[in-house]
């Protein structure tokens, strides 16, 4: 009866490092999709030069470890973010800041693999219609990108997710944050804190990857618009 009580006392404890950790994932993707989406349109529609620097920014992103991201922000450069105000808020925004950094090197990926992947005769049709190539990429061709960027955008959502961990390195009370301090005063509730925090990252993870994912997978091969 005893251990219950304290699987229970651990899992409510992990379970308050959830805000932190969601709003780390909202700030990585959000940050990282408004970034990532304007170096795919630089990169698919841009002049040569452009293109070019847009692709050192996505290979010089992802080669570099999240980890390693965090730690410039979050202890080299702490105040970059003070604006956030003292203590977690700044930390929370050094952190997200780099989780979009890195988000957004992949995501600017995606939407270009996207963007590429419309048939042309969609473009052509509009221009036929009279519509600007603004318009037309606007109304037409972002639209379907989207759609077909859904599946692989699903994949960077999951780790963006798992990646959030790494914000404990800077002292950000995300979930692996609280399992560890668990750990240090109670060594013998390894298994139990690594078993919630495997539930709740599957949790968040399989559905979105589950539904999101190979649900639009198929229906996007039906409409025409899919691989495969």
């Amino acid at each position: 009866m005893q251990e219950l009580q304290e699987l229970v006392q651990w899992l409510v404890y992990i379970l308050t490092g959830i805000p932190a950790t969601l709003l780390l994932a909202f700030i990585g993707l959000a940050f990282g999709f408004a970034y990532g989406i304007l170096i795919a349109i630089w990169r698919v529609y841009g002049p040569p030069v452009i293109q070019m620097l847009g692709a050192a920014y996505e290979r010089i992103m992802r080669s570099i470890p999240v980890l390693v991201l965090i730690m410039i922000f979050g202890v080299g450069l702490p105040g970059l973010f003070a604006f956030a105000g003292p203590g977690t808020n700044s930390l929370i925004m050094a952190a997200g800041f780099s989780l979009a950094l890195r988000s957004s090197a992949y995501q600017s990926g995606i939407f270009r693999s996207a963007i590429m992947a419309v048939p042309l005769g969609q473009m052509q049709a509009a221009k036929a219609l009279g519509m600007s190539a603004l318009e037309a990429n606007l109304y037409i061709v972002l639209p379907q990108a989207f759609r077909l960027a859904i599946p692989a955008w699903s994949n960077e959502y999951a780790v963006v997710i798992k990646d959030t961990s790494y914000a404990l390195v800077i002292g950000v009370s995300v979930m692996d944050k609280l399992a560890l301090n668990i750990y240090a005063t109670a060594p013998q509730a390894f298994f139990s804190v690594v078993l919630i925090l495997t539930l709740i990252y599957f949790c968040f993870t399989y559905p979105v990857t589950k539904l999101a994912g190979e649900h639009m997978t198929k229906k996007l091969k039906k409409l025409g618009l899919g691989g495969g």
